[in-house]
């Protein structure tokens, strides 16, 4: 083999090495569309959801902040629990007498969006886990397939050497390259992306605790 490339290894390759082979580019191209596609989701709410907190904590009015906000669409974070308690706070402000019932509603309000969020934050980091955790094994099973055909094509060789199975044994070992190369960006992809989900959810918690207490507030002076 005097060319050789990663190319000419794959072609070269048993079919079942260039199944493998197949799958482990597949999943690193999915992967890598998830990467891109969650980092811009995540950089957009970081960016939307700080600019709404500076606005909140100006004192801003929130009759006002409510109305700016409800011309956005696929709202998350901070504004999305936002709208849609101040929704349930609307609803409930016109009673004459607001009961504990009456705030705990609010409250639900804010788990529900709360966990709308995470579910959307979470949405593709599965696939990025899966892909980490398995991809190195896949690839390595293609290894052990091609360096095991490699030996047993020995047994037809008239004299074992090194040159006879050197071939074989580097096609193998792509099968391993590749399952890493799937496997790392997506592991590293996950860590970020949870993480940035925690403090995004933790963040979201810590405001949903302070606008309870401001809806609070509101209904006892009403």
């Amino acid at each position: 083999m005097d060319d050789i490339s990663v190319l000419n290894l794959f072609l070269e390759a048993g079919l079942v090495v260039k199944i493998v082979m197949l799958l482990l580019f597949i999943a690193s191209i999915l992967s890598w569309i998830i990467i891109v596609e969650r980092y811009n989701f995540f950089k957009k709410i970081k960016a939307v959801n700080d600019a709404f907190l500076r606005d909140f904590w100006t004192d801003k009015d929130l009759d006002i902040l409510y109305k700016e906000i409800s011309k956005e669409e696929n709202l998350y974070g901070a504004m999305n629990l936002f709208k849609n308690s101040f929704d349930e706070f609307n609803n409930i402000k016109a009673k004459e007498n607001i009961n504990e019932l009456d705030l705990e509603d609010i409250n639900r309000s804010m788990r529900v969006s709360i966990a709308s969020d995470e579910e959307d934050m979470n949405k593709h980091l599965p696939f990025l886990a899966n892909v980490g955790s398995v991809s190195p094994y896949v690839g390595l099973l293609g290894t052990v397939w091609g360096i095991m055909t490699s030996f047993q094509g020995l047994s037809d060789a008239t004299q074992a050497t090194i040159n006879a199975v050197a071939p074989g044994i580097s096609e193998a070992l792509i099968a391993t390259g590749m399952g890493l190369f799937a496997a790392i960006p997506a592991v590293v992809a996950f860590n970020k992306f949870t993480s940035e989900s925690e403090s995004i959810s933790q963040s979201t918690l810590i405001f949903a605790e302070e606008l309870a207490s401001i809806f609070y507030k509101k209904s006892i002076k009403k």
